[in-house]
């Protein structure tokens, strides 16, 4: 039954069409309103958080720009790129003056280390080595040494009679510290090269360069003087010098102040040289471990301004891709002994007459992920 209030509806209709009037249903755009709704509020917080999270971005690329241009980049813009492309380098204008404030903190931190070190006589070295198969022919062939670190030598060294078991046993005890240093460097260097290769980097990676810096007396943070720097010493070139500064491990100097090179120092602890005149005021430097003489050594020839050639010649060699000669580096040592040429000729013979350069190609087995990947 229709009921009447529809029926007068279909009247009206009805009159309104006959009269010429379109009737449509008006359509309800209550869900529209609401989708146009959503949309807006959506569209309007995607635009929040993409100006929220680029508001730090760009605070952050600002703070990377400001600490870069303080703290890495290179005072050439030249010589930047091509240390970046590996190529060489102007030579007039690095390696340059040197800061001195921090330069041995690493290795006073070395003589910091509590040590219960016990002086090992030289038969219990000698048997250490025999139990463990440390043989320096085998070395000479594997290429391989075992990490057998002795922080004394023995005072007994000076007692052997036999040059070649004196000798033999002196190499034994310095090999692996001279390797150990030249793996630390070599780390530091991957890194280094690492950092060059990338556009920006962390704060991380920015603290560690400033400490470099300190660690190699760099002035105004010039990062081509930094790779000069932080380079190894050959092996054989390190354990000449050794032998040459401490008579094989036999000196005063070498026994009393595990002093291996002979370096000199005007203040601190030290042990004054025999025979000097007394107004002489310098001293030779004494460690309270092998390892520490061998780090100073390192440093030394790496920074000090006496053999900034011998950097130059090392870097040299670097960019042809060549291997660091031992024989032609040590003419760069001349200022290192008073008696200049005749100093560099001797050590040459050294590490001729002992075939010295077997060791240069020799690694240390890896104690770590981190030594592993670099040999």
């Amino acid at each position: 039954m229709i009921s009447s209030k529809k029926l007068n509806l279909s009247k009206i209709k009805k009159t309104l069409i006959d009269k010429g009037f379109i009737i449509k249903k008006k359509k309800s755009n209550f869900f529209l309103k609401d989708l146009k709704s959503f949309y807006l509020t959506g569209l309007f917080g995607f635009f929040l958080i993409i100006i929220s999270s680029l508001i730090p971005l760009s605070v952050d690329i600002k703070e990377d720009i400001n600490i870069s241009k303080s703290t890495i980049d290179n005072k050439s813009n030249v010589n930047f790129q091509k240390v970046l492309d590996g190529k060489s380098i102007d030579q007039k204008n690095v390696d340059e003056g040197l800061d001195i404030e921090n330069l041995f903190e690493d290795i006073f931190s070395i003589e910091e280390v509590p040590t219960d070190t016990v002086r090992l006589s030289a038969e219990t070295i000698n048997q250490l080595f025999k139990d463990t198969k440390y043989n320096l022919e085998i070395v000479r062939k594997s290429k391989i040494v075992k990490p057998i670190n002795l922080s004394l030598l023995p005072s007994e060294i000076r007692n052997i009679e036999s040059t070649k078991k004196k000798k033999n046993l002196f190499i034994k005890i310095v090999l692996p510290l001279i390797l150990e240093e030249n793996n630390r460097i070599r780390i530091d260097r991957k890194k280094l090269f690492k950092i060059l290769n990338k556009n920006m980097n962390s704060k991380a990676e920015k603290k560690w360069l400033i400490s470099k810096f300190k660690q190699y007396g760099v002035l105004n943070k010039d990062l081509s003087t930094l790779k000069v720097r932080m380079d190894i010493v050959p092996v054989s070139l390190a354990i000449a010098q050794a032998a040459k500064e401490s008579g094989w491990g036999t000196s005063r100097f070498a026994i009393e102040g595990n002093a291996l090179f002979g370096q000199w120092t005007w203040s601190g602890e030290g042990i004054k040289p025999a025979g000097v005149d007394s107004e002489e005021k310098h001293k030779v430097m004494k460690f309270k471990v092998l390892k520490a003489s061998v780090r100073a050594y390192q440093r030394n020839l790496n920074t000090h301004g006496s053999y900034k050639e011998f950097r130059s010649e090392r870097a040299n060699m670097r960019d042809n891709d060549e291997e660091l000669d031992s024989l032609i580096l040590a003419d760069y040592l001349d200022k290192y002994a008073a008696t200049g040429k005749e100093y560099t000729k001797i050590i040459k013979q050294i590490i001729t007459q002992n075939n010295l350069k077997d060791f240069d190609r020799v690694k240390l087995l890896p104690t770590s992920i981190q030594l592993k990947n670099i040999i």
